[in-house]
């Protein structure tokens, strides 16, 4: 679990790994090869950009000497709050961890869009949500790249010869998004949740369907 507020500095972090995180635990700016190394915050264990590590605190459990720290964790630890309050979240901007724990389903799929080749997106339709399929680059994320309201989409799950084989459209007038499981069960269990969703209807029966 995350270090609350009191507890940063005096407690070593567990690290988020650098492959679990697509962006910037901070400020959001996806990672690329050449312009955004990856830093870890010595006292929350968050990845974050080069921009977002420039901070240094000295953190007790090791032993008060000065670490790199996120922005966040240098104004709590040094004791200056941050005078704005975090401004809403807008509906992109729930972290993945935070919805996949409380999930009606989460899992990876290969999605695709149009012509675009198919990508891995970790999908996720949250319980306080269960009509909104949230799409992120990687289970850590901190901001979704996608938010589908399945309200009123057809669904189509035969997949042509050219798709992936245990694969499935979701379609509303011109736009049609495909998404592929890794096998028949795991797509039969999305099925079974965006059938009642498109209707407007959650599932009863919640815990069966949890993936990981």
């Amino acid at each position: 679990p995350p270090l609350q507020n009191a507890e940063l500095g005096k407690r070593a972090p567990r690290w988020i790994r650098d492959n679990e995180v697509t962006m910037c635990m901070k400020c959001k700016e996806p990672f690329n090869a050449l312009t955004r190394r990856r830093h870890h915050c010595r006292a929350c264990g968050h990845v974050v950009c080069w921009k977002c590590s420039d901070y240094k605190a000295h953190l007790e459990y090791d032993g008060n000497k000065l670490n790199k720290v996120c922005k966040d964790c240098y104004h709590v630890i040094i004791g200056c709050t941050d005078s704005e309050e975090k401004k809403k979240k807008g509906i992109l901007e729930i972290e993945s961890a935070e919805v996949s724990g409380n999930s009606v389903i989460c899992s990876f799929l290969q999605y695709m869009e149009k012509s675009k080749p198919w990508q891995k997106a970790w999908c996720v339709i949250p319980k306080q949500e269960a009509l909104v399929l949230y799409m992120y680059g990687a289970p850590q994320d901190v901001k979704a790249l996608a938010t589908i309201p399945l309200l009123g989409y057809a669904v189509d799950d035969t997949p042509r010869s050219a798709d992936l084989p245990h694969s499935f459209k979701l379609t509303q007038s011109k736009s049609v998004h495909s998404f592929a499981a890794d096998n028949e069960e795991l797509k039969q269990k999305w099925l079974k949740v965006i059938h009642l969703a498109v209707k407007g209807e959650t599932p009863e029966c919640e815990n069966e369907l949890q993936v990981n």
